[in-house]
């Protein structure tokens, strides 16, 4: 079923966190700060209370961002490329979104499920299809859009190396950027070395693995953390964000600093 644009619009700002649903939604208001609008499936997403501890990175971005910065979440569990659009739900961003603003786009975990038409893209012409949608609204709207690779599983081989599991959606996605000029954040190759790095056993500590779930794709609070931090990180090396747009990129995050709300 397809949601009208006023209640995918409701929604969406209904599901932000307190403090960016606060905030004004057009420049036209007069507001002093900018907004960082996070498009994405549920490796990005806010999560709540039933959920915890499954973190989305979107999460942790608001304690790494200055203070005139207003992260809104919109992220969605399941969606790929294709259905957030169907949903309405990129309408929805470019309902609020405004000059000056930013728009990370990160898919690709759903868009590879060939067996659901609803969600698939192939590689090379839908899922990049798609993708221009977001950065052509973005930037009519004066805002600026960021592609991000999907950050990836946890997986290793027999021999303890960290696997891809993307396909060709990471490098569509770079091809994509390259032609249309705009800053990649490749959070897919970032977070195969960090689980490199980590290894088998220590991995298991940023993914949430419980007592009864062994998850290898949705993180726990440090794992949010973990990817937010380079995500924060590669908003300022490719001069999207200024220095003072950015804070503890090198300080220690506590845990407890992550909470899920009631939905």
């Amino acid at each position: 079923m397809s949601l009208t644009r006023r209640q995918v619009t409701s929604a969406a700002l209904a599901a932000l966190p307190l403090a960016a649903a606060a905030a004004p939604a057009s420049a036209h208001t007069g507001r002093r700060g900018r907004t960082l609008h996070v498009a994405g499936d549920s490796t990005a997403a806010q999560k709540y209370a039933d959920a915890a501890p499954e973190t989305g990175w979107g999460m942790a971005h608001p304690f790494l961002l200055g203070k005139d910065i207003t992260v809104a979440n919109h992220a969605v569990n399941g969606r790929s490329s294709k259905s957030f659009i169907d949903e309405g739900r990129l309408d929805a961003i470019l309902e609020v979104i405004a000059p000056g603003d930013f728009l990370i786009v990160q898919f690709g975990h759903n868009d590879e499920k060939s067996a659901d038409p609803t969600r698939y893209t192939e590689p090379w012409t839908t899922y990049q299809d798609c993708l221009r949608q977001y950065l052509d609204g973005a930037r009519a709207l004066g805002a600026r859009p960021v592609p991000a690779t999907p950050v990836e599983r946890r997986k290793f081989d027999a021999d303890g190396n960290a696997l891809p599991t993307h396909g060709d959606y990471p490098a569509a996605m770079r091809a994509l950027a390259e032609d249309e000029r705009v800053a990649l954040l490749d959070i897919q190759a970032l977070s195969l070395a960090l689980w490199q790095r980590l290894g088998v056993e220590e991995t298991k500590k940023y993914f949430n693995w419980t007592a009864t779930e062994q998850d290898n794709t949705h993180f726990n609070p440090p794992g949010a953390i973990a990817v937010a931090r380079p995500v924060a990180a590669g908003l300022l090396r490719h001069r999207v964000l200024a220095p003072r747009d950015v804070r503890r990129l090198d300080e220690e995050i506590p845990e407890s600093w992550i909470t899920w709300p009631t939905a």
